[in-house]
């Protein structure tokens, strides 16, 4: 297979970002929509509510920590095989789940075999395409990204599937709406370039990212990020609720934030291609408002104020996720990017995992959401202080080239392209 100097910066790139944008959709679309069978699980099982959560977040953790061997698959073979059997992993959980008899059996169909299927998919993908974009990496990033905002459509739908079907049957369609991430991982295309010989096998990279001082500076960032990043989407409901708000004005709050977020990612992405300098300053511009926008929750009493808020929020945390992941090529190459990529992502969900318990226990504590919205605020702060020590944040690199930065900060002498396409 021919090498190429460096990623086309479309071609059949744009072809990945259509990948990613359904597989986003089909993995965080359908796991922000899944609320919908949790009343249908506790009446079907006559199980509390907290062991019914755990069929979701067993589903995300797999998912996250699983990450890194989905990105060691994916370096050693290729993303298309590997997302195509994640397909086939999550789609039959889903499967295997509409004949559960237990809770148990839907830990272990919905928890452990989606997750591990949706473990394959997402973070391939995203680093696949990575690899095809350097100049419009942001943009295509954050066109990929928006396909999250479809679960706006599958709660309905998925609510619809239980009404004429019950949950076994709306399971066994869910699952045939997981099948499509084969296809997806289907239209991903393997890209060669001349610096993937220099990087070695997963193992080599595993460890040059461990001795990496800046990439272990941006996943600290990331996981600090993490843990206050979803608190709204937990706890701003009830929030308004004990300021007296009614349930339905409460929730219309939250889809503005979530339509908010669409328009984020997308302005984002363009402008990490358009304004000068390294994307990681915009990175630390939009978490710095979004830390402060949670900081202020508590003091907004007026309906105004805290639309205002939660549509500064939206924006500002849907435009932080593309540079986000915009940013971790620029640090550890395009060459290293499955194997970073899925170490930040198994990293950063100890954030994911805390953010929310923590705000429920300043809530139980204090008696009210003060404490738990000026905490989250403060961990994207201090996310964003140390994204501050990244390498030419704050000073201009002394080189406009992204390979001489790589190198660099690697501390590896990688060799410089040549001119015309070499052969393996």
């Amino acid at each position: 297979m021919a090498l190429r100097a460096e990623p086309p910066d479309g071609g059949w790139g744009w072809m990945v970002v259509l990948s990613a944008f359904f597989q986003s959709a089909l993995v965080f679309g359908v796991l922000r929509s899944f609320g919908v069978f949790f009343v249908e699980f506790v009446a079907a099982f006559e199980e509390q509510a907290a062991r019914v959560s755990w069929i979701a977040s067993i589903g995300i953790a797999v998912q996250q920590f699983g990450s890194p061997v989905g990105s060691a698959l994916s370096t050693k073979f290729g993303p298309r095989p590997v997302v195509m059997a994640g397909g086939v992993l999550a789609a039959l959980g889903m499967l295997l789940a509409s004949f559960a008899t237990s809770l148990t059996h839907l830990y272990l169909s919905i928890g452990l075999l989606s997750g591990c299927g949706w473990a394959l998919t997402f973070t391939p993908t995203l680093a696949c395409l990575s690899r095809y974009f350097s100049r419009r990496r942001s943009l295509a990033t954050g066109l990929a990204l928006t396909g999250v905002s479809l679960s706006v459509a599958f709660a309905p739908f998925f609510q619809w599937l239980l009404n004429r079907y019950a949950w076994r049957g709306a399971l066994l369609l869910v699952s045939a709406l997981s099948l499509h991430l084969v296809a997806c991982g289907a239209l991903l295309r393997p890209l060669s370039l001349t610096e993937d010989p220099a990087m070695g096998g997963p193992g080599a990279q595993l460890i040059s990212l461990l001795h990496h001082g800046p990439f272990l500076c941006y996943t600290v960032a990331l996981t600090l990020i993490n843990t206050g990043y979803f608190i709204p989407y937990v706890h701003l409901v009830a929030h308004l609720q004990d300021l007296n708000w009614d349930p339905l004005p409460a929730a219309f709050v939250l889809s503005v934030a979530a339509i908010s977020d669409l328009v984020g990612r997308v302005v984002s992405g363009w402008l990490g291609d358009t304004v000068p300098g390294p994307v990681a300053r915009l990175l630390i511009l939009w978490t710095t408002v979004t830390g402060v926008s949670l900081a202020l929750f508590p003091v907004a009493r007026a309906p105004t104020a805290l639309v205002t808020l939660a549509v500064a929020y939206g924006f500002t945390s849907g435009a932080l996720t593309p540079v986000a992941f915009s940013v971790l090529p620029e640090l550890v190459g395009t060459g290293r990017i499955y194997c970073g990529l899925g170490l930040v992502q198994m990293v950063e969900s100890i954030g994911g995992l805390l953010g929310a318990p923590l705000s429920g226990y300043l809530r139980d504590v204090t008696g009210n959401y003060t404490a738990s919205f000026v905490v989250a605020g403060a961990f994207l702060l201090a996310g964003s202080g140390v994204l501050i020590n990244l390498p030419h944040v704050c000073f201009p690199a002394p080189t406009s080239k992204p390979q001489d930065f790589v190198t660099e900060a690697l501390d590896i002498k990688v060799p410089l392209p040549k001119e015309g396409p070499g052969e393996d």
